[in-house]
Formats: C-alpha cells, structure tokens, sequence
C-alpha cells in the first residue's frame, strides 16, 4: 500500500470548517448516545475502520453497554435497542446507502414518530458529518486508534 496525502495538513481550512461543524452537530440537542449510534452505523457501513475505532471508544467513554456496541449491526433483531434509536438507525442506514429512488417514504414517516422536525434535520447533519469523516479517513487511510491520544480516547481501554 502506497502512503497517502495528509489532507488535513494540506486543506486546513477546511478541516477546521469540518470540524466546526461536527461541533455545531454534538451540540444540536439529540442524545449523545444516539448520535454515537449513528456514527458507529455510517462508519461500519462505509467499512472506516478509523471513525469506527473512534466513536466505539468514544460511547464506552460515554457509558454505552459493550453489549449494545456489539449489536449495532444487527440492530433490527437486537432488543437491545429503543423506537427512538431504532428510528436513528434506520435513518442512517436510509442516508447513508441512498437507493436510486432517495429515501422511502416509510422511512420517513416512520422517523417523523419518534423525531421532531427539528430533530431529523438535525439527525440529517449528523449522518451527512459521519458520512464526510468516512469518506475522507478512508481516502487518506487513516490509521485506526491513531488520534487516540489526542481525544482522550486511549481512557477507554479498548486495545
């Protein structure tokens, strides 16, 4: 495998854009966990093994059940899961593999139940950050527990 670019380095001014606006998203008023729900899904779904480490570390950080964490992919047949986050996921998924035909209105309707207006524009950011981090660490193939350090992510004890 060839080295890749450090497109951080090189396009600062907008990684610091990016990361302003994942702030802007952490801080949009849907729960944490849920938010660490969806980032986890986009980023197994987009197979980022970086964002992946990441946001698993991170909700252990945050108190998520390992178990839960162990679910997240089979989150259709886990009863581990509540209607709310089950809305959340099913969201992402929708966004995150768009279908020839966007997103269905079952979908939609379905998420309406469990979600604000509000909320599912805001869940909406979410899924496009996730969906932006994955596609630029898989790019540039960051390497997983990397950024540990920085993020205080290494407290979560996941080696």
């Amino acid at each position: 495998m060839s080295q890749r670019i450090d497109a951080f380095k090189h396009s600062s001014n907008l990684f610091q854009k990016l990361i302003e606006f994942s702030t802007a998203v952490d801080g949009c008023g849907i729960e944490k966990k849920t938010l660490l729900l969806v980032s986890i899904r986009a980023s197994q779904i987009n197979g980022c093994a970086f964002c992946l480490d990441m946001h698993v570390k991170e909700a252990k950080l945050n108190g998520e059940r390992e178990l839960r964490l162990y679910h997240v992919s089979t989150w259709r047949e886990s009863a581990l899961f509540d209607p709310r986050e089950r809305a959340a996921l099913a969201w992402t998924e929708a966004l995150t593999k768009l279908g020839e035909h966007g997103v269905p209105d079952e979908i939609y309707e379905s998420v309406l139940t469990q979600f604000t207006e509000k909320e599912l524009s805001d869940l909406t950011f979410a899924v496009m950050a996730i969906n932006a981090w994955n596609r630029l660490n898989i790019a540039f193939r960051k390497i997983p527990g990397s950024a540990d350090a920085a993020f205080g992510l290494d407290k979560a004890n996941l080696h």
